[in-house]
């Protein structure tokens, strides 16, 4: 089937930049921003959930971890991107693993390392790890939110060839429309997740004394909504191959250990329910 590109939207037509502002020699990239934007907000939101009955920590304890989850969200995300989708060109020029404004990082990893951040912060601080992540769990999607829509403003992370009424031309993506899959993993994994597990932990007390239950929601729920976004979001160059062979996507291979991981929090969070009790420094956990 012949498409005709000039009848569908031109990425070049919507005037954005990745660049938000210029200020001589330094640039200001939107995916920076929705970096911060993410932790200053999810920051914001957490403790707001903190001032709930029966919260996992204190107030003062969710103003140190935001420097334990960036140092994981940084680290692990470039780490997870170098390890999983070009380990071959790394090894060839290690030095570029340090040129974070490049772009390049991995939601898988920045899980892995955001964990990781978690378990050291909880162990110093004596936490309840599962409690606590319950509840990060829930911030969690706002940044995701902002970082996608960051992806979709740089012009990369394009779909799949489509002939949809939205279908956008995107540069170094041929001149043909492709699905903006950026924006739908905004719309589910961001807002559609984001309302769910605020739902479930605004609308259901108990879900907040089963640990791990808003957790698994979040791994199962973000593992679900990437693997179907896949489905319309062109493999990255360097995994074509590897998406050939193996049928799906790499992304795709990292969501199913969360989906079941999350399913078996799920599962057996009813198991570990509790009596919850204060956290010094919170006057307001009852």
């Amino acid at each position: 089937m012949i498409v005709d590109p000039s009848a569908f939207t031109h990425f070049t037509d919507l005037g954005l930049s990745p660049v938000a502002l210029q200020l001589g020699p330094l640039a200001i990239r939107w995916y920076s921003l929705g970096y911060i934007g993410g932790i200053l907000l999810g920051w914001y939101y957490l403790g707001r959930l903190l001032d709930r009955p029966g919260a996992p920590m204190a107030r003062r304890h969710a103003d140190d971890f935001v420097f334990y989850a960036t140092l994981g969200i940084l680290l692990g995300g470039r780490l997870g991107y170098v390890l999983f989708y070009r380990p071959d060109y790394y090894v060839q020029h290690p030095l570029d693993i340090f040129k974070l404004w490049e772009g390049g990082m991995s939601f898988h990893g920045g899980v892995i390392g955001t964990t990781i951040a978690l378990l050291l912060f909880c162990r110093r601080e004596h936490l309840r790890f599962l409690r606590v992540c319950d509840y990060v769990a829930v911030v969690v999607p706002i940044g995701i939110f902002l970082v996608r829509l960051a992806n979709f403003v740089n012009g990369e992370l394009w779909g799949k060839v489509a002939t949809v009424p939205w279908a956008i031309v995107f540069p170094g993506g041929g001149n043909v429309p492709r699905h903006p899959s950026q924006l739908y993993e905004a719309a589910l994994e961001g807002i559609a997740l984001g309302v769910l597990l605020s739902l479930v932990f605004w609308r259901s007390a108990i879900a907040r004394y089963k640990p791990g239950f808003l957790t698994g929601l979040f791994l199962a729920g973000y593992g679900a909504f990437r693997f179907i976004v896949e489905f319309f979001r062109e493999p990255d160059e360097q995994l074509e191959e590897f998406a050939r062979v193996t049928h799906l996507h790499m992304g795709q291979w990292l969501c199913l250990p969360m989906i079941l991981l999350g399913l078996y929090l799920i599962a057996t969070a009813p198991g570990r329910r509790q009596r919850v009790e204060p956290v010094a420094g919170n006057a307001s956990v009852a």
